[in-house]
This record gives structure tokens, sequence and C-alpha cells, in this order.
């Protein structure tokens, strides 16, 4: 439980201690059988609130012991709904919300260029962070963001929600296991990106703070497709596109069930389309091979949503819908893993957070393995971008003998922002 959780708590139980006169404190303040008194709820903040941010409200107000109080958006509309959703407070600078020391944790849903930024200053700010996919928008953030984490000793709960799926469990841990035998080969596909978006430049609408939604990405005309999807998923400004987007849920099952990944020098070659035409500019149609120690060869394509991992004794499919998973021999689909087994469980992805923000446990989908996944969808693009070979040391946590392909592992930012 951190440090503010205890000291809320116990100032709490000494008022109630040190009271010479009688007193009465609400129902509200001592909670119930289904509600924990305030001093035990983790308060929240959210950072972004469109789709995805809502969806993520929705799911946290769903779980014991939190309590959501207020909301930062560069779309003051957004935000002022879901404030008076929550009865809470809205800002458009998210730097005053993480000002207040009666917040535990937030909740991160923003453009992928704001993900680490916003996670660094909240870990500094001394609260637990929830961290929506992917990652960083380079290398250097991803390494960046767990430094600090740990130099802060904060909760850090990355946005696969796989992790939390039974089936997903159940089909990593056959893997991680060694139910398959040696991995010999892995088969990644995750939905494409595409070409497109308008570059006619038109008024910034009056509810939206556009120094703020652009922030540490370089300030560009205002156009109707930058600012909202796929747009922003879509635009290098802001994203590598679902080569780490989409790409973070297979991605991470894979890092999940093995550990192909960290047994030494991988190299990295592909291709990949980059439109000329249009807003949008990250990579799609991508093709990538990339070898692995131990003679363990990847390949990454568009496609459905989906991890393969071949062994010498058989192979697992896993994916987040649960008919797309499958294994050789069949009997691995139905086989009762002993408890040790296992990979760790979770009640529930979103209340997985609460409980470890409370335990100071670390969550199913912990930050080292968001860096881990991460690192493969940024060195992919560097290597399409390229057009040449790139090995990466996960050891060293550098690229080998390429200084080129090295200077793209981080990228300048807009000041005053920082990481």
């Amino acid at each position: 439980m951190s440090t503010r959780f205890l000291h809320r708590r116990d100032a709490l139980k000494s008022m109630i201690a040190a009271a010479a006169a009688p007193y009465v404190i609400t129902s509200t303040a001592l909670g119930n059988a289904d509600t924990p008194p305030a001093s035990e709820r983790v308060t929240l903040g959210y950072l972004g609130v469109g789709g995805q941010g809502r969806g993520l409200l929705n799911a946290m107000l769903r779980c014991q012991g939190a309590q959501s109080v207020a909301c930062a958006d560069a779309y003051s509309d957004r935000a002022q709904a879901v404030a008076t959703m929550i009865q809470g407070t809205a800002y458009d600078d998210f730097r005053e919300l993480l000002a207040r020391d009666d917040i535990d944790a937030v909740v991160i849903a923003t453009p992928d260029h704001w993900h680490v930024p916003m996670a660094n200053a909240a870990a500094r700010a001394g609260k637990d962070a929830y961290v929506e996919k992917p990652l960083g928008l380079t290398a250097e953030e991803n390494l960046a963001c767990r430094q600090v984490f740990e130099q802060h000793e904060r909760v850090f709960q990355y946005g696969t929600q796989q992790r939390s799926s039974a089936h997903c469990r159940h089909y990593c841990s056959l893997v991680a296991s060694g139910k398959i035998g040696k991995i010999k080969a892995l088969e990644v596909v995750a939905p494409n990106g595409g070409a497109g978006g308008t570059t006619q430049e038109a008024p910034v609408p009056p509810n939206l703070n556009y120094d703020m939604w652009i922030g540490p990405a370089p300030m560009k005309p205002y156009t109707p497709d930058r600012c909202k999807t796929p747009g922003s998923y879509w635009i290098y400004d802001y994203s590598i596109g679902y080569l780490a987007g989409w790409g973070a849920h297979p991605l991470d099952l894979l890092v999940w069930g093995c550990d192909c990944d960290l047994a030494g020098p991988m190299t990295f070659q592909g291709t990949g389309k980059i439109p000329t035409e249009g807003l949008y500019d990250t990579v799609y149609d991508w093709d990538v091979t990339i070898r692995m120690a131990h003679e363990v060869t990847m390949t990454f394509k568009p496609g459905g949503d989906s991890t393969k991992f071949i062994g010498e004794d058989g192979w697992v499919t896993v994916a987040r819908a649960r008919d797309r998973c499958d294994a050789y021999p069949a009997s691995l689909n139905t086989l009762q893993l002993a408890p040790e087994e296992m990979l760790p469980a979770s009640p529930g992805h979103y209340q997985n957070f609460i409980d470890c923000v409370k335990s100071r446990e670390t969550p199913v989908s912990d930050l080292a393995d968001a860096v881990r996944s991460d690192m493969i969808s940024q060195i992919c693009d560097i290597a399409i971008r390229l057009g040449r070979p790139v090995t990466w040391d996960p050891t060293k946590e550098e690229i080998l003998d390429d200084a080129e392909a090295t200077a793209m592992l981080a990228r300048p930012r807009r000041e005053p922002w920082t990481l």
C-alpha cells in the first residue's frame, strides 16, 4: 500500500482515536460491505477521456476499492462531461491534476506520443499508473519510463488486457512450462495500418487546447484528421502506427510465453509501405523477419491478432478471441496444468491494477515486459525505414554497429516537454 495511501488511512484512525467529544462519521466515509471506507479507496485521475479513455473509466468504475475523482483532456467538453459524471474536477492541463496529493493513481489513454511523458510525470508526482498501449513513441522513451518507475517505486499496469483472460493465460502457460518443447519459430500477426488523411489546414475547434494536444511533438497546422482516429495512430509525429499500436497485443503474449527475445542479439529485416501522399505516414503492409538466438526465427506480418509458438514437440496459437486459440497435440487444449506451471492469474485487468496499488505487488502486465514487447515494434520500424538489417542486443539494450539506426532510437521533443 502506498505511503500516501497509508497516511490517509492512518490520519483517519488518529482522528477517531484522538477525538475527545462524540461526533458522527458518515456511512460514505466508513464504507460498507460493498464499498470500503474512503481511507482505503484508491483515488483515480484520468489523463485522456476520449473513446479508449472513456472505456477505461467505465471499467474502473466497476472496480472494488476505487474512486474516480478527476480527469484531464485537451478537449474541454470531454473533460467536463466526465467530471460531471463522476462528480469530480476537470482540467485541460494534466499537470494540475498531478499536483493534487489526494490522487493515488492515474489512468493514461492519450494519443501515443503522450503516454511516457505523462506516465513519467505521474511517477515523479508519486502516482501509480495504468498506461494504454503502446508504451513509448521511441525506444529511448521505453527505457526512460522503466527507469523512472523503478526509481520512484511506482506501480505500473500496461493496457494489454489479454493477460487477464483465462484462455490466454492457459495457452501461454503451455509454452512457458515447456509443453511444446524448445521453441523453433514464432509467428505474429496484427491488424494493418493504411494511408490517407486530409492535409487541408482548418481552424482549431474552440473546445480543443491544440498546443496541449500536440505537446512534445512538432507543432503542425491543425487538420480535421490529425486529432482523431486513425490519424493520431497513423501519423509518425505521434506514433509508429499499428506495428506498435496493435502489435503490442500479440507481441505482449509472445514475451509472456517465452524469453526468446532475451536470449541474445536479434537481427531485424523487413519491408513495408510508407505513404507519400496524404496525412498518414506510418508503416503499413509490413513483412518482417527476425533472426533470434539459438536459430529461432520470428515473422511479424499484418493479419488478425495472434501469436503462434512453434516448438520441437508441438505448437500453440493464442489470440484474444478464445475460438481462435488452438494447439497441437490437440490434448494441450484441455490439459490441466499444475498450479506451479501456470503464469500469474488476474481477477480482471482493472481490478488487478487497483489491488496492486494497495498491495504494492507487481501487476500482471508489468513494465519490464511492456518494454520488451515495444522494443520489438520499435526495431521493426527502424529496419523497415532504413531498408536494411538492424541488430538489437537485448542485454546491452542498444543497436549494434549502426550509428544511423542508433540515432533513430530517440527523437527531439518540443519545449518545454521532457521525459
